[in-house]
C-alpha cells in the first residue's frame, strides 16, 4: 500500500504528539473520502451505497459542508431578534404548538 510523508513544523509537530492515541493515519483517511464523496455529491448530486454506509458510520453528510442559503441566513437573524417564548409547563408547550 502506498504511504504518504507531510512535513509539519516543529509546533505543529509538539501538538500532535500530545495526542498520542490519535491514530492519525486513519483520521487522514477518513478526511480524503469525506473530499471525494463531496466532490462527487456536487456532481452528481447522489450518494452511492458504499458512501451512504461510510457517511453513516462518521454522523456525516456532504450537504453539511455546503453554505447556508441566504434566504435562512436572513430567516435566523430574524428568530435571534424575536422575543423568546416562555412557557411554565411541557402541557402549556405543547397546547401551544398543535
Amino acid at each position: 500500500m502506498p504511504s504518504i510523508t507531510l512535513q509539519l513544523d516543529d509546533d505543529l509537530k509538539s501538538e500532535i504528539e500530545h495526542f498520542s492515541w490519535i491514530n492519525w493515519s486513519a483520521i487522514a483517511k477518513e478526511e480524503v473520502r469525506k473530499k471525494e464523496i463531496f466532490e462527487r455529491y456536487i456532481k452528481t448530486g447522489e450518494l452511492r451505497g458504499d458512501d451512504w454506509e461510510f457517511c453513516k458510520r462518521i454522523d456525516w453528510h456532504p450537504v453539511d459542508e455546503l453554505p447556508l442559503k441566504k434566504e435562512f441566513v436572513k430567516k435566523l437573524g430574524k428568530a435571534r431578534k424575536e422575543k423568546p417564548v416562555r412557557y411554565k409547563s411541557v402541557d402549556e408547550f405543547f397546547k401551544r404548538i398543535k
